[in-house]
């Protein structure tokens, strides 16, 4: 009976236990679901109030934006990210969609003058933290627009927009900022140049001011493109005012050009060394290479040589056991010469002299250059130009005997056809028929030594005389064929006058803007054509200027009949 007792009484605790310990786990369930519950509500009210701030940190980020955008565009709101793509054109101006065009017209942004917009880089991807490092690493520019023919959604950039926002590596999806904004007309700008070379072309301000026609702003730190003939230089904004972003476009910059930072661009591009009258300068040129030198020929020394007191010697001297040269000499604006383009030449084997005097027709006032060109192997050399003074020479020094051979007991010789006295005639005849040998190609004629005569040779093609030695050099110089760039093929002689007044590649002084341009075909205007006027010309021409007396905007080509018919000025 106890034992019955007890064990229901131990079973009666047991339960008792199991049901307090299943209340208290209940307890401290629904206990810990309060908990979880009140942090999730926290947590959701948290997120509700950090959404509403930055909400409003947008909203108010947006409508600072919109008002800095309505201040820089003059109350004009105009803000859309596009695809970038590449198109062809020079300058920095743009195309935009269709699309683009309603809506600035809506807001009446062709009222305002020429249309400017900021181009910025849009970063894609990665953290907060990646994008904000990014945006301060993010480039931006300004430019202007061409047309509205670009794709719905894309915008075409030209080359110096987009090596200006992409000058490394370009994006899988290039995303751009456009933004309309409003630039003052600048007034002042700093370039540098980032090769050396740059203010050895002729009248390089001119040149500059060709290629800024081509561009409707500028930006601090953009880099643009100067093209001249085949050379290319890039120059970096420095410094502009009155911001660091202006319009180009009908003002008057001054602008100042800086030394080039050498290190900017290390390569092996031509330079002009100055060369000073009466000095020798070392040099070392590699076969197939050239090296570049200047020197003046100021208003003094032309006067001299005009009056044939003087000449200028361009001379040459390379070192024994070096290799060959060639020397090429033009005057600006080639500044230049090469194997096809140039003024003089001398394709002497080893030391070489050149003489420029009066009776040269192209010789004046001016800068010349000098190509020395490695003709074979690497060869060391050393190049002067002097000013030969003849105003100390003997004028109307009678010679020793006035009178002719004919006049004279002379015979002719048979052999060598110099007259000689005939009292001598047999003993001359004995030795000239011994030691002198008539050449005797047709049209030559000329008398050698009997040991000279086996390097005595003709040309296969021209029929020149030459030396055994110098026979393979003048077939490769003369006679090998050149390929000019227009297609056509040539030898050397042929191909320096077809560069120089026949090839439409060849490069011509612009007589409107100064610039060295690609001569082109014809005009196609035919009063252009009568002019005498270039493909370029007829283009360039067609700007306007006003007249100096009496206002008048006239194009610059009929500038000259305008002077003339109206105010009556040759």
């Amino acid at each position: 009976m106890d034992f019955e007792l007890r064990r229901a009484r131990e079973k009666l605790e047991k339960e008792q236990k199991e049901r307090k310990e299943s209340a208290r786990r209940k307890l401290e369930k629904e206990r810990k679901a309060k908990e979880e519950g009140k942090k999730q509500r926290e947590a959701i009210d948290a997120e509700r109030s950090r959404r509403l701030f930055d909400a409003a940190q947008a909203q108010l980020k947006a409508d600072q934006q919109m008002q800095e955008s309505l201040l820089v565009g003059r109350g004009i709101m105009f803000y859309r990210v596009f695809e970038a793509v590449r198109c062809q054109g020079s300058g920095d101006k743009i195309k935009l969609p269709a699309s683009c065009f309603n809506e600035l017209q809506d807001q009446g942004a062709f009222d305002q003058g020429p249309l400017y917009f900021k181009l910025s880089t849009v970063h894609q991807g990665g953290s907060s933290e990646m994008i904000d490092a990014d945006k301060e690493k993010g480039r931006s520019t300004h430019s202007g627009v061409l047309e509205f023919t670009a794709d719905e959604g894309f915008v075409g950039l030209p080359p110096h927009v987009w090596q200006n926002l992409f000058p490394t590596d370009t994006p899988n999806i290039p995303l751009i900022e456009v933004l309309y904004v409003w630039l003052s007309k600048g007034t002042y700008a700093k370039l540098q140049p980032l090769r050396i070379g740059f203010s050895d072309l002729p009248n390089h301000k001119a040149i500059l001011e060709t290629s800024l026609r081509q561009h409707a702003t500028l930006s601090e730190d953009d880099i643009f493109t100067v093209n001249y003939g085949e050379l290319v230089y890039k120059l970096q904004v420095l410094e502009l005012k009155p911001s660091s972003s202006v319009s180009v476009l009908e003002t008057d910059i001054e602008v100042d050009i800086v030394g080039a930072d050498n290190d900017s661009e290390k390569t092996h591009e031509n330079v002009l060394k100055p060369l000073i009258f009466g000095t020798l300068e070392s040099g070392t040129v590699d076969e197939g290479h050239y090296t570049y030198y200047k020197f003046t020929i100021d208003n003094d020394t032309w006067e001299k040589i005009a009056s044939g007191d003087a000449k200028v010697e361009v001379r040459i001297e390379a070192e024994p056991n070096s290799g060959d040269t060639d020397i090429y000499i033009s005057k600006h604006p080639l500044i230049f010469p090469t194997r096809h383009q140039h003024e003089w030449s001398s394709h002497d084997i080893g030391s070489k002299v050149l003489i420029l005097g009066s009776k040269d027709k192209s010789l004046e006032a001016v800068t010349y250059s000098v190509g020395v060109y490695g003709f074979k192997g690497t060869t060391k050399y050393q190049v002067s130009v002097n000013v030969q003074d003849d105003s100390n020479r003997t004028i109307g020094q009678q010679a020793v005997s006035s009178s002719s051979p004919m006049d004279m007991d002379t015979v002719e010789c048979k052999n060598c056809k110099r007259y000689i006295p005939s009292r001598t005639l047999s003993l001359h005849e004995a030795y000239c028929s011994r030691h002198n040998v008539v050449c005797q190609h047709a049209g030559c004629g000329v008398v050698l030594r009997v040991e000279e005569a086996k390097n005595h040779v003709h040309c296969p093609k021209c029929e020149q005389a030459f030396h055994q030695g110098e026979m393979e050099k003048h077939l490769k110089v003369f006679h090998e064929p050149l390929h000019c760039s227009c297609g056509i093929v040539l030898e050397k002689e042929e191909m320096v006058q077809h560069q120089a007044s026949v090839c439409p590649l060849r490069l011509i002084t612009c007589r409107f803007c100064g610039d060295m341009v690609q001569a082109g075909n014809s005009a196609i205007d035919v009063r252009d054509r009568m002019r005498g006027l270039s493909e370029h010309e007829s283009a360039c021409g067609s700007r306007t200027a006003p007249c100096d007396s009496c206002g008048r905007s006239v194009m610059l080509k009929e500038m000259d009949i305008h002077r003339v018919a109206v105010h009556q000025k040759n």
